[in-house]
């Protein structure tokens, strides 16, 4: 079949792919936007993050002052001799450290560090969060871009903002592909590694040094915390037994907000999304973008405030035993913290350069890692129509706009000599007008589109069912894949196009829409024709579709990776989370 495939002519449109390089060349890269530093709203105003700064130093103050003050209570500090820190009711875990909990540890540490600044990348993409699915300008509640302006199409690759190289992997603009595979990749890893820590603390004691079993822990929680906040801290017993304010600060990073990073993660596929009904309404992708982007600060006040006090209640102590395990005087743990810490920094510094110069190998290694279940994601029913109540009142516009005398010419005619070829491997190809199209039976469905970038919104497609089209042409039984070409160039020249699995080209939600909203299909939004395939990403879903064409193989058609942006921009070429 592979000999069959290469010597069969490919649609005609296939000598417009373009070749694709397998690292970052900056001087094609998007260009450079700035962004500003973080907004939160309120109301209707809109306040500068940069004040958290002045304030939590002055907050810290009145904290300390307030802490000093209450401790010359009688009354609080019969209350600290009543509860000092650590539930008397508490078991003692007499195993100390394990070798596997200090490996763990050193591996979430290790983990973290690529999927904070990952996610990071990612959310530069679309720089704005919402409490609603239509990502509607203006009524996000953080961001850190301008507002949209008005006098000018704005698309949401537009909206894109640069990133330090030293705090976004790999920094650079519009590189929310690759930071996807670093995100998804290594989450992957930091998931296993977290299930294989959950197994060991529960077969042996560890469990009980981070698991509340008494409600004194909320009593000496507080205790501890007004002790810390006064600078006179409480002796230190972690060897065996965590404090009241350390166990439930544990407690909630490892059981509640892990857990909850990685449903909303995966909440904001379609996949998953759709498949959960009115769970996957309720907590829609923005709802799940706005409380991953919390959990996400989570983790960043948990990492800082753990060093933190690493540091300030004894380095010594603390690094023996999380690094080398003993509970003594010696400085053996502190001769392996140096070089666990060199490794990290180095790593920060190694993963942007290396990114951006072998972007094609981060690509294939994510895909090796976790490709196969984006693949199984792909064979859950997309089913979640919404009502036209939910249609919303903004849809961003994206995609580089077809710039041809062909196409202006198609839309001075009002595309009545435009014409769709079908073709390759099939029994009967076939050329179908506009016309054509729309003399076939026609499906309605209301849908919400998930972008790559982050944004989501919902709209009413009417079309032609991709299943009866294929019913007419009849596919052979060698034809694995459905190439969509486009009548519009990628930003970085070329034909854009896009690969599916004839599989998914069976469910039910999948369409050639040639009407959005009860209306005939914008221009911008892909008139005359866009594919809708309701279990993918948008990019899957090719706009201005000039023709279709069914191959065994796509491997000889533009970088070989499944379509445009996945040669161009390294994005995933099965696309369902």
């Amino acid at each position: 079949m592979k000999d069959h495939e290469s010597t069969r002519t490919h649609d005609v449109l296939a000598h417009s792919l373009s070749e694709a390089d397998d690292r970052i060349r900056l001087a094609h890269w998007t260009p450079p936007r700035n962004g500003i530093f973080p907004h939160i709203r309120f109301g209707q105003r809109w306040f500068n993050t940069l004040w958290l700064l002045p304030i939590s130093v002055a907050a810290l103050l009145a904290i300390v002052a307030t802490a000093q003050s209450l401790r010359e209570l009688a009354g609080v500090q019969e209350f600290i001799r009543q509860y000092p820190g650590i539930a008397q009711a508490a078991p003692s875990v007499e195993s100390g450290f394990p070798w596997w909990l200090r490996l763990q540890h050193f591996l979430n540490m290790f983990f973290m560090l690529f999927i904070i600044r990952a996610g990071i990348q990612i959310l530069a993409d679309h720089p704005r969060l919402y409490w609603k699915r239509d990502s509607t300008p203006g009524t996000e509640w953080f961001r850190f871009q301008h507002e949209v302006p008005a006098n000018r199409i704005w698309t949401a690759k537009d909206d894109a903002v640069t990133l330090p190289q030293w705090l976004g992997i790999p920094g650079l603009r519009h590189t929310i592909g690759l930071a996807r595979w670093w995100h998804f990749s290594v989450n992957f890893l930091w998931t296993l590694n977290g299930i294989v820590f959950y197994l060991l603390i529960f077969v042996t004691d560890q469990w009980q040094r981070i698991v509340p079993l008494t409600w004194e822990v909320f009593p000496n929680a507080l205790s501890t915390g007004i002790q810390y906040a006064s600078l006179n801290f409480p002796v230190d017993q972690g060897w065996t037994r965590y404090n009241g304010l350390q166990q439930l600060t544990y407690f909630v990073t490892i059981f509640i907000a892990a857990p909850v990073s990685i449903a909303t993660g995966i909440l904001q596929g379609p996949a998953f999304s759709n498949k959960l009904g009115w769970l996957g309404r309720v907590l829609n992708r923005q709802v799940a973008r706005s409380i991953h982007f919390i959990s996400f600060l989570w983790f960043v006040f948990f990492i800082v405030a753990h060093g933190v006090m690493v540091l300030v209640t004894g380095l010594r102590d603390n690094t023996n035993h999380m690094f080398a395990g003993v509970h003594d005087d010696s400085w053996s743990g502190f001769w392996l913290f140096l070089p666990a810490m060199t490794l990290l920094v180095v790593a920060w510094l190694w993963a942007s350069p290396f990114t951006i110069k072998h972007a094609r190998l981060v690509q294939k290694t994510g895909r090796f890692l976790i490709g196969w279940l984006k693949g199984l994601a792909e064979g859950w029913d997309p089913k979640s129509q919404l009502t036209e109540k939910d249609i919303s009142p903004h849809f961003w516009p994206n995609g580089t706009m077809p710039a041809s005398a062909e196409y202006d010419q198609l839309v001075a005619g009002e595309f009545a000599d435009y014409r769709l070829r079908v073709s390759g491997l099939v029994a009967h190809p076939q050329s179908f007008s506009l016309n054509d199209l729309k003399s076939m039976r026609k499906q309605e469905q209301i849908t919400t589109h998930f972008c790559i970038q982050g944004w989501s919104g919902v709209a009413k497609w009417g079309g032609v069912p991709m299943r009866d089209l294929m019913a007419l042409v009849k596919p052979t039984a060698d034809a694995r894949y459905a190439v969509f070409y486009s009548l519009a160039d990628g930003s970085d020249g070329g034909r854009y196009y896009d690969v599916h699995k004839v599989s998914n080209m069976h469910h039910e939600l999948t369409i050639l829409a040639y009407e959005m909203n009860g209306a005939a299909l914008l221009v911008l939004h892909g008139a005359p024709l866009r594919l809708r395939c309701e279990n993918e990403l948008g990019f899957k879903m090719v706009k201005w579709v000039s023709a279709i064409e069914f191959v065994h193989d796509f491997k000889d058609l533009g970088a070989g990776q499944g379509g445009y942006n996945e040669d161009h921009e390294f994005f995933g070429y099965r696309m369902p989370i």
